[in-house]
Parts: C-alpha cells; sequence; structure tokens
C-alpha cells in the first residue's frame, strides 16, 4: 500500500513533499555542522548524499512505511528543514516520529508547528496509537519540543550510538494516542 504524502499548511508553515528542487538547500542543511552535531551520522560532505535522501523520501512513501516532508516558510516560502513520520507500522498502529531544521530558524517554534502538524495527520489519517521519537541526551532544546507536544521520556539507551566520535546515550520518547492534544488551530490537509 502506497502511504500518499501530503501537503500539511499550518500558520507559519507549509509541509509537502520533497523535490529535486531541494537538493542544494537540503545539501546545505545536512552539510552544517552545528545542526548536525546530534546526529549519529557526520555532516554530508557531498551533493549527492541530498539526491539519495530525495529518493529515499519517494521510496518510503511508495513502500507505504512512511512520509518524510519538505518544510517551507509560508511568509517566504524559504526551505527550512523537514519533518518525517516513518518506521509506519499499520497492524500495531504505530511510528517514529522526526525533524531536522536550519539553526538560522531555531527558537522560533517551526519544530514544534512542524511536528504538531505531522502528527495532527498521523493520528487522524493513519489512525495511529503510538508515536515514537529519539534524540542525544544532550539535545535538551529537542527534548523540550517533544515534551511541548505531549510526549513522554520513557528511557535512556545508553551508549546507543557515537557522534562525532563521542559514545553518546539516546532518550526515547513516547507518545499515546489516548494522551495527544491537537492543537487548537485547524491544520487542513490539501
Amino acid at each position: 500500500m502506497a502511504l500518499t504524502t501530503p501537503t500539511l499548511h499550518t500558520p507559519r508553515l507549509r509541509l509537502r513533499p520533497f523535490t529535486d528542487a531541494e537538493a542544494g538547500p537540503l545539501f546545505a542543511l545536512h552539510s552544517n555542522t552545528l545542526v548536525m552535531r546530534y546526529w549519529d551520522s557526520p555532516p554530508w560532505s557531498e551533493r549527492a548524499r541530498a539526491e539519495r535522501f530525495i529518493a529515499m523520501c519517494r521510496k518510503v512513501a511508495d513502500e507505504g512505511t512512511g512520509a518524510r516532508l519538505a518544510i517551507d516558510r509560508a511568509s517566504d516560502g524559504a526551505f527550512i528543514g523537514w519533518c518525517h513520520l516513518t518506521e509506519w507500522d499499520s497492524v500495531h498502529r504505530s511510528a517514529s516520529l522526526g525533524y531536522c531544521l536550519d539553526d538560522a530558524v531555531w527558537g522560533h517554534g517551526y519544530a514544534t508547528e512542524a511536528a504538531r502538524a505531522v502528527l495532527q495527520w498521523a493520528f487522524d489519517t493513519l489512525d495511529l496509537n503510538r508515536v515514537q521519537a529519539e534524540t542525544d541526551t544532550r539535545n535538551v532544546a529537542s527534548a523540550r519540543v517533544l515534551e511541548k507536544i505531549g510526549f513522554v521520556r520513557e528511557g535512556t539507551l545508553r551508549e546507543e550510538c557515537v557522534v562525532n566520535g563521542e559514545v553518546s546515550d539516546t532518550w526515547v520518547f513516547g507518545l499515546i494516542r489516548r494522551e495527544w492534544r491537537p492543537s487548537t488551530v485547524p491544520i487542513p490537509a490539501r
């Protein structure tokens, strides 16, 4: 079953399927050492990685295992990052949430707004019961985003990955459908 990647609108953002046009901005995002400092892979050094990422976005949708969405700022159409729902399991009604935003827009609530929009779509359209998210324990800002939208920290995966040569712990967060509190601002899908 193919999962149609939606286009979602929030008051300040548009989340939509990736196109080949995002290869340049996507490479710039993932080659930024500040943005990638808590990721379990090094910053990208070749533009071909962005092209493979976009191809994987299409594959994930075609396989019906998730949706990766580019995030544009509504005011000027600028690409500012992405948000995804992957590992969708229709039998267990579960999936994983993730996001990556340009450091120039950190602290403006865009990650919270984008993640909330994806969760609203996921709970309403996919009838999920559980969504999981993970973050490096040093990434306190990402943990705050997850907690703001209702996730509960469920545990720590000790020394789960190596980030920039340093062994790192990972927090695991979960959000159960019955604990989900949708935004008071409607987010229409198009």
